[in-house]
């Protein structure tokens, strides 16, 4: 199925950071290449376009994004080799079974995990010897879309400094809420500088895409726990489309 080409799409600016970071072989060396080019744009809250009475329009724009928006066009951009292939897996990252419809969005991270890992775009890093909790949750805070119960599994926060050994560049890190009907309030793409642990993130507090410890994040917010995914390269050809 042939699908328009998304709102806010720059085609050249697609073009040249692939041009740039083609000869990055490795998924992590791309996504450390690709989201150190957005480091500076705006956050942009609430940036897609859809809601439970409004059609959802499928956007893919580079000026402007929330912590979501961030990770999904870096990761999507380092798994495609043109920007056919980059609208094709943002769509397939961003939708349940790459659906453009609202309610197939993935509005809750512990989703968005879920259907990410079913379709091989991440799966879970390891950590062994760090201890994991479940933590129940009923998610109801988006309007218009029915609760959710589900289980979130996640590295509890007293644990979380002995996960820097594991951490490679480019996983991705998402900070699990302490409120009962919510799972993720944040999430953020992982750097490693030698023995240092960088996080970059679209951060509404200081209004653009930052760079910090996340030594510093983890002592500066109250969460329940952190879950951490690593994105698969791609090793050949993949056919994305529905």
């Amino acid at each position: 199925m042939k699908h328009a080409q998304p709102r806010g799409l720059s085609r050249r600016r697609v073009e040249r950071l692939l041009s740039e970071t083609k000869h990055d072989n490795s998924a992590g060396s791309r996504i450390d290449a690709l989201s150190r080019r957005f480091l500076g744009r705006s956050y942009k809250p609430n940036p897609l376009i859809g809601s439970a009475n409004t059609a959802e329009v499928f956007t893919a724009s580079l000026d402007g994004f929330d912590c979501v928006t961030y990770i999904e066009t870096v990761v999507a951009l380092a798994r495609a080799s043109n920007v056919d292939d980059f609208t094709e897996w943002l769509r397939k990252i961003r939708y349940e079974q790459g659906r453009i419809q609202w309610k197939r969005r993935n509005h809750y991270m512990t989703l968005w995990i879920r259907n990410n890992v079913r379709t091989g775009i991440i799966r879970p890093a390891s950590m062994p010897a760090v201890p994991i909790h479940s933590r129940e949750r009923v998610l109801n805070v988006v309007p218009g879309l029915a609760a959710q119960r589900t289980h979130v599994k996640c590295v509890p926060k007293p644990a979380a400094p002995r996960l820097q050994p594991h951490l490679q560049s480019g996983d991705l890190i998402f900070f699990v809420s302490t409120r009962k009907n919510l799972d993720v309030f944040h999430a953020g793409i992982i750097v490693r500088d030698g023995k240092r642990v960088i996080m970059r993130h679209a951060s509404r507090s200081q209004g653009f895409v930052v760079e910090q410890e996340l030594s510093e994040f983890l002592k500066a917010n109250r969460m329940a726990g952190v879950i951490v995914v690593r994105p698969q390269g791609v090793t050949r050809r993949v056919a994305v489309s529905n």
